[in-house]
C-alpha cells in the first residue's frame, strides 16, 4: 500500500518538499472539469511542476458536470482533458470524476464514462473512475458495466463495499499532511501502476523498445556421394 493525496486549487500553495517528507508516496492533481463550464484548474499547472520538482508521482483528474450523460459526452469532456494532458508524463492513471448527475440519469452517465474511457485509452492513457462508493458506484452508475477499468473510490467510513474491486481508495476528506495548510483528501493505492504504465508506454511515456529477435543456427553434417559436408543453418526471420 502507498499513502497518497489528491489536490486543486482548494488546497492553495503546496510546499512540496514537506509533503514528500511526510510519507506521501504520489499525488492525483486535479486538471479541470465541465461542472462550471470548460475550465482548467488554477492550480494545475502549479501543482504539476511542483510534483515533478520534488520527485512526487503524480496521476491527475477531470471533474465532470452533472450534463455529462451521454457517451457523445463523455467522449467531448475525454478530448478536453487529453488536450489538458499533452506534453506531460503522469506515473499514476488518470480519472474521470463522476459526483454531480442525476441518479435518474444512471444509464446515461455509464455511458458517458464508457465513452470517456475508451476515448482516453485509445490515445495511450490509463484511464480509472473516481466515484463515491455508495452515491457514486452505486447510486448514480450501473457498476456492472464498468468491470473493464480501474476503480478509484471515496468511502470516509470503511474501506469500499459495495465496490469489490479497485486499485485506489480515498480514505478521508480531512488529512493533515505538512506542507498543505488545512484538510486535504488521503488515498490508499494497491497497484503499482508507475511500472505498470511505465512498462506499456502509457501516460506520456514512451514505449519501450521491443528486443530485436535472435537468429537460431544449428550445425549439420551430411553424407552425400563419399563426401562429407558440414556447415551452419541460419533461421530466416
Amino acid at each position: 500500500m502507498i499513502k497518497g493525496i489528491d489536490v486543486s486549487r482548494f488546497q492553495g500553495m503546496i510546499y512540496l518538499n514537506n509533503v514528500k517528507a511526510d510519507g506521501i508516496g504520489f499525488a492525483i492533481i486535479k486538471a479541470g472539469g465541465s461542472d462550471d463550464g470548460f475550465y482548467i484548474d488554477s492550480a494545475y499547472e502549479r501543482n504539476y511542476a511542483g510534483e515533478k520538482a520534488a520527485g512526487v508521482p503524480v496521476g491527475a483528474y477531470y471533474y465532470v458536470g452533472r450534463l455529462c450523460i451521454s457517451r457523445e459526452d463523455g467522449i467531448a469532456d475525454a478530448k478536453r482533458f487529453l488536450a489538458m494532458l499533452e506534453g506531460k508524463q503522469f506515473e499514476y492513471p488518470v480519472y474521470i470524476d463522476l459526483e454531480e448527475t442525476d441518479p435518474k440519469n444512471k444509464a446515461g452517465a455509464t455511458d458517458a464514462v464508457i465513452g470517456f474511457c475508451e476515448t482516453m485509452e485509445a490515445a495511450g492513457y490509463y484511464c480509472g473512475i473516481y466515484a463515491s462508493d455508495i452515491s457514486g458506484f452505486k447510486d448514480r452508475l450501473e457498476l456492472s458495466r464498468l468491470a473493464a477499468f480501474d476503480k478509484w473510490v471515496a468511502n470516509y467510513i470503511s474501506q469500499p463495499g459495495y465496490v469489490e474491486s479497485y486499485g485506489m481508495w480515498q480514505r478521508s476528506s480531512q488529512g493533515r499532511i505538512n506542507g498543505i495548510t488545512g484538510n486535504v483528501d488521503i488515498d490508499e493505492s494497491y497497484q503499482d501502476y508507475p511500472t505498470i504504465i511505465k512498462a506499456n508506454g502509457l501516460n506520456g511515456f514512451p514505449k519501450p523498445e521491443q528486443p530485436k529477435p535472435q537468429k537460431k543456427s544449428i550445425k549439420i553434417t551430411v553424407e552425400y556421394d563419399d563426401h562429407i559436408y558440414s556447415g551452419l543453418l541460419e533461421e530466416q526471420l
